[in-house]
């Protein structure tokens, strides 16, 4: 089972290979997204994407675009860039993460600082944001890029006031690394958890390196015992750089997944540089935000909710989560967080009996 497990794994990171690595939203992403739009009636956003793509997501590998149909151009008129910014967000909601999203939830613009509000009244209602509505599915959705018809544009004025914060219920969001063992047991007879349809999203949208660990309940977290989870997600073309590294697997997959459901919803409302265990025993991660970036440990959420359901949460992240230098190895100009170093995280190691004990559930 070891070397089917590893073949499946070489597969998928080989195929990976064709994949072209960016910082950017590629040329060929924006190019179809322009054609999309011109077909289907966009034709003044097929135009703008074009014109600001460089200005406004040069620095973005993903992107979600709100455009108002070519009637609200002609009334506008020419919009300055100040405008166009409120229409784009550095981050890719799907429609399914958008319709999940409560009202007076907030949604980051390419414009530092400014962001946009959900105000969808209930989940039955029509989505709508800054009160305008969102027409039917996404015009274009490729996963790196989505876009959304709306009946306007944005009000650069609109506010409402600020809803209630909710109470955090998330200081359950730890883990007994020592029921590990009892819990993979006690599970092992159970193969009907429901990996399936998340791991499908994820090999749509380019995470199928993280679904195959999904589907084959690789990581072996007692599920029964602990139903809960969240997943930060690298896309495949960054988990190529770790095709060669079989050792590190495990260590790789456990530090990216915490033992509770964490949504966007919940990540925006933590105080700034809350920190959460991981199933990587020592090994935390810490929220931060800056403007409208919003980041776990030093890497950019790039696609949060991209699959949401009543166990399981998936973000899209732009990286990889890298283990840290011990503080004796780091010197003047070296990244704390290089996962070429030869440190481990604090804790017990994992070594190749704690892998066989996970296989015994296949």
């Amino acid at each position: 089972m070891a070397t089917k497990l590893i073949i499946i794994i070489i597969i998928l990171l080989l195929t990976a290979t064709i994949l072209h690595l960016t910082t950017a939203v590629p040329p060929e992403t924006l190019t179809n997204a322009a054609d999309t739009l011109a077909n289907s009636g966009y034709v003044a956003m097929s135009l703008t994407i074009n014109l600001v793509s460089d200005v406004l997501l040069s620095h973005h590998n993903s992107a979600t675009v709100f455009t108002p149909p070519d009637s609200s151009f002609a009334d506008y008129g020419q919009p300055s860039l100040s405008i166009l910014q409120l229409h784009f967000s550095p981050m890719a909601f799907s429609l399914q993460s958008i319709r999940s999203l409560p009202y007076g939830t907030k949604i980051p613009t390419v414009d530092s600082g400014t962001f946009l509000t959900v105000t969808t009244q209930s989940p039955s209602d029509q989505i709508s944001i800054n009160d305008v509505k969102i027409v039917g599915s996404p015009v274009f959705d490729d996963g790196s890029l989505i876009v959304f018809g709306i009946e306007d544009f944005f009000d650069p004025n609109f506010t409402i006031p600020d809803p209630p914060v909710p109470v955090s219920t998330l200081d359950h969001c730890t883990t007994s690394f020592r029921d590990n063992n009892n819990n993979n047991n006690n599970n092992n007879n159970n193969n009907s958890f429901p990996f399936h349809d998340s791991a499908n999203v994820l090999i749509s949208r380019g995470y199928s390196v993280i679904a195959s660990f999904l589907n084959l309940q690789l990581l072996g977290l007692g599920f029964m015992n602990q139903p809960r989870l969240t997943v930060f997600a690298p896309s495949d073309e960054i988990m190529i750089e770790y095709s060669g590294r079989f050792p590190d697997y495990q260590s790789l997959f456990y530090r990216h997944v915490l033992p509770c459901k964490i949504s966007w919803r919940d990540l925006i409302n933590v105080e700034d540089g809350t920190g959460f265990d991981t199933y990587l025993e020592g090994f935390e991660v810490r929220i931060f935000r800056s403007g409208g970036t919003y980041k776990v440990n030093e890497v950019a959420i790039t696609f949060p909710d991209m699959y949401y359901s009543e166990w399981i949460v998936v973000h899209g992240i732009r990286e990889a989560l890298s283990l840290p230098k011990m503080a004796d190895e780091v010197s003047d100009g070296d990244d704390p967080f290089d996962d070429d170093s030869p440190a481990k995280p604090e804790g017990r190691e994992l070594s190749g009996t704690d892998l066989d004990s996970d296989r015994s559930e296949f």
